[in-house]
């Protein structure tokens, strides 16, 4: 959060978000003013530790097995990704946003479901 209560987000949104406090400005005189006062677009940073899973390394043993079975067998394995559900908490996602020069947002270093939070369909 900035000073001011604002997220960092795009510089659309803070013109209009300034727009509507009564200050008229473009988002590129916004991406002016916040490359002078050293701003810059920034990805999050894993530095935050959650808990582990007791089991994280379970589903690839599991699987693991079950592919070496198969093909022993001498039977197709098909790999299959499918779209997940999201969770929801202070996690790694691919958006750049403005902060200050050389602070990224932290988020979890582990990508473990927070249980009083959960999952949700985007």
């Amino acid at each position: 959060m900035s000073p001011l209560g604002w997220t960092y987000k795009g510089t659309r949104r803070l013109a209009k978000e300034l727009t509507a406090m009564g200050h008229t400005i473009s988002r590129t005189v916004v991406g002016e003013l916040l490359n002078a006062q050293k701003f810059s677009l920034q990805g999050n940073r894993k530095t935050l530790e959650g808990r582990q899973s007791p089991d994280g390394n379970a589903q690839f043993l599991h699987i693991n097995d079950r592919v070496t079975k198969a093909l022993a067998r001498e039977q197709p394995v098909i790999s299959v990704d499918t779209k997940k559900k999201e969770l929801v908490g202070d996690f790694k996602n691919n958006v750049r946003e403005w902060r200050p020069q050389g602070s990224p947002e932290a988020v979890r270093v582990h990508d473990f479901v927070i249980r009083e939070l959960g999952r949700v369909v985007p």
